[in-house]
């Protein structure tokens, strides 16, 4: 599936009170718009991945499934800051002609869901059937309904908050740490910062399972063994894996940016920015999340109006939103029309 590319005339201005110019938006689309304009799923990918949404929620696409290309007009649109084609620091910056690296300017998560939406507008799209998003993919999601109003029609959130807590915040600055160490992290050239990009990643990776998915996929056979642990390798193993297709400049920026989170910024606090969310709304939950844990779901089912909270039982922790799909689906049929 081809990555379409936008580019949008003229600066973006950004919350930090500086400007890209004419930034690129990555996204892919599946089906077709309906004369109406009234068939359109837009999906909000999680931090590192891409808007190639049938690679990694494989399972949710296809006819039949939720995201039916036959019936619905599908957009998932790559976030800013991304190594997977929208403006990041790996970006030409058009006034010097060299890539952004260390100069991208600080933004925000709003700042991301803005842009989402100046390609929606690009695109003729008024309104939206369903909004889903996990993870990071949640949050932007808020902001968009929030922006949206009686535009969006349905939203599901899965294991996201309406702030970011300051215990991510902490297993970020960890991370932040940990890019930091790597002294050529400062450096701008391409590949620079690899093993601090090794280390933080492999620091955050228990906190996207769970002791549980641990205890059965990483216990050791023989019980002699005394070093080389099951559980070493594949987090060493992890980290490799992601050095290979990420950016470490990136993901800092990745990491500041959606540490700025919060629906109630601005807006006389969470739960009054909630309350102006109209849209029916799934909030979908993981028991064993260590990351962002049941209750900040739960907090957001409360606060919408037209909103319900739905748990799944699960060993898979943070991710088990790229893992439960049977049940994932079956929550989203039960709640949404869809």
């Amino acid at each position: 599936m081809e990555i379409k590319e936008y580019i949008l005339p003229g600066s973006f201005a950004l919350d930090s009170d500086e400007e890209l110019q004419q930034p690129v938006i990555a996204y892919s689309t599946y089906g077709q718009l309906s004369e109406e304009r009234d068939n359109v799923i837009l999906v909000c990918h999680a931090l590192t991945a891409n808007s190639q949404v049938h690679d990694w929620w494989a399972g949710l696409f296809g006819e039949g499934n939720i995201f039916d290309p036959t019936r619905y007009f599908i957009i998932c649109i790559n976030n800013m800051g991304s190594p997977y084609g929208s403006v990041s620091p790996k970006s030409i910056d058009p006034e010097t002609g060299n890539a952004y690296r260390n100069d991208f300017p600080f933004y925000t998560l709003r700042d991301t869901a803005r842009l989402h939406q100046a390609l929606l507008t690009h695109l003729g799209i008024d309104r939206i059937k369903l909004l889903i998003g996990g993870s990071c993919g949640g949050n932007i999601a808020q902001e968009i309904a929030y922006n949206l109003a009686d535009r969006l029609e349905q939203m599901v959130l899965l294991c996201c908050s309406a702030q970011e807590t300051p215990w991510v915040i902490a297993i970020h600055e960890s991370q932040r740490i940990a890019l930091h160490s790597d002294p050529t992290f400062s450096s701008d050239e391409e590949g620079a910062g690899a093993e601090g990009l090794r280390g933080a990643r492999a620091f955050a990776l228990p906190f996207y399972r769970s002791h549980p998915s641990f205890k059965i996929r990483q216990s050791e056979d023989d019980d002699s063994v005394m070093n080389d642990f099951k559980a070493s390798s594949y987090v060493r193993y992890q980290g490799d894996k992601f050095v290979k297709r990420y950016d470490s400049v990136c993901y800092y920026h990745q990491l500041n940016a959606l540490d700025t989170h919060h629906i109630g910024r601005d807006r006389g606090g969470i739960q009054a920015a909630l309350s102006q969310i109209p849209a029916k709304t799934l909030c979908i939950g993981f028991d064993t999340d260590l990351l962002i844990p049941v209750v900040e779901q739960q907090i957001l089912a409360d606060g919408i109006p037209d909103a319900v909270y739905h748990q799944i039982e699960t060993a898979f922790g943070h991710d088990a939103f790229l893992i439960e799909i049977d049940e994932i689906q079956s929550a989203i049929r039960q709640n949404i029309n869809i």
